[in-house]
């Protein structure tokens, strides 16, 4: 048991070695790239809308389709069964999110140069937490979306929750909600932690 406890304590000492610090590099570049990419698309189709509309989640702004007028449409949607209009400047996280990456991507570049197992590890448990945070978050949002809904708007319509991956309808449309590549490249940054302490474990052996 001791000799485990110690060798552990090694573990977590362990300098990281060249292609671990590359792929910490590399979680770096994913996550700042996420921030000026899509993160998540909604997308509503009917009868009265063959083409659709959509609207896409930034880390920093709200984006409708059609130059912006997608948005518009939602929102005149959304009056009509008692949802509060989707307004950008409601969603607190946009101010904060966008630095939020921007740390993630220093510490990420800091364990780098520190080449320390131990940074690697905090630095996963440290983006778990928020990963958890974030998506709980979004959760939250759809739900109180869907269920705080004007008792006196023009249509009634049951509470509901917006899908959060995958399609479901509600009333005349069909609701579609997936990640988008922002999502993707930020779900790379355990990937690329994971590989490189698996590089530098390996190496220990």
């Amino acid at each position: 048991m001791n000799d485990l406890f110690h060798r552990e304590i090694r573990f977590l000492h362990q300098p990281l070695n060249l292609w671990s610090r590359l792929f910490l590099i590399a979680a770096a570049a994913a996550v700042v790239s996420a921030v000026f990419l899509p993160l998540w698309r909604i997308s509503l189709v009917a009868p009265q809308y063959q083409e659709g509309l959509s609207l896409r989640i930034y880390a920093y702004q709200l984006v409708g389709g059609h130059e912006g007028q997608d948005l518009q449409e939602i929102n005149t949607l959304n009056h009509y069964i008692g949802m509060k209009p989707l307004e950008q400047a409601d969603f607190l996280e946009m101010k904060w999110m966008p630095f939020a990456f921007g740390v993630f991507a220093l510490l990420a570049l800091r364990a780098a140069v520190l080449g320390r197992m131990i940074s690697l590890i905090d630095l996963g448990v440290l983006f778990l937490y928020f990963g958890a945070f974030s998506l709980g978050s979004f959760y939250y949002r759809l739900y109180t979306y869907g269920h705080q809904l004007n008792p006196h708007a023009p249509m009634r319509i049951q509470p509901f929750t917006p899908v959060m991956i995958g399609s479901q309808r509600i009333a005349n449309f069909v609701q579609t909600s997936l990640p988008e590549p922002g999502a993707w490249l930020f779900a790379l940054f355990p990937v690329f932690l994971i590989v490189a302490m698996i590089l530098s474990r390996k190496e220990t052996a």
